[in-house]
């Protein structure tokens, strides 16, 4: 078992993956949290969909003045490259992290987006858990969450992932 990753959670503006508008990430080394990271993003016009503010609760004036996904991207790839990465859905945080280097026209290489991904989500779901939302598997773990606050939804599935 690899007790060495990140754990990444993304919130989005609007339905488009390249709306990112938060990011959380939790680094863990040897079983232990030992550096969490959180900024908002400002998303593409900084629009957002009404649907996307009722889940996680950030607005236009929140991210007004935020940094853009391209001012952010050394510090995530710093942060990220050549580590496990962990997400609960990573279909989603990964489809997000493509759609907006995509934006970029960056080369995808340095980060590796297609491989070194693991699931808390899939994990759990052979695991037998129903349902298996990060909500429903942090209670019945006990794990502390604030849903859809992108770095605590990073740090439960940090801890859900070394519960696996």
């Amino acid at each position: 078992m690899n007790n060495s990753f990140v754990a990444i959670d993304f919130e989005t503006a609007t339905f488009s993956r390249n709306s990112a508008c938060a990011v959380g990430i939790v680094t863990v080394e040897n079983g232990i949290i030992t550096d969490r990271y959180y900024t908002l993003i400002k998303p593409p016009n900084n629009e957002y969909f009404d649907k996307c503010i009722a889940v996680h609760g950030i607005r236009p004036a929140d991210t007004r003045n935020a940094l853009t996904f391209e001012e952010v991207f050394p510090e995530l790839l710093s942060r990220l490259k050549g580590k496990i990465i962990v997400a609960h859905n990573e279909q989603f945080d990964r489809s997000v992290m493509k759609a907006c280097v995509n934006e970029l026209n960056q080369i995808l290489t340095p980060l590796d987006l297609d491989s070194h991904w693991e699931c808390t989500l899939k994990i759990y779901r052979k695991k037998g858990y129903k349902p298996c939302r990060l909500s429903d598997c942090c209670k019945a773990l006990g794990i502390e969450l604030d849903h859809h606050q992108a770095l605590s939804d990073a740090e439960a599935c940090a801890k859900l992932y070394l519960r696996k």
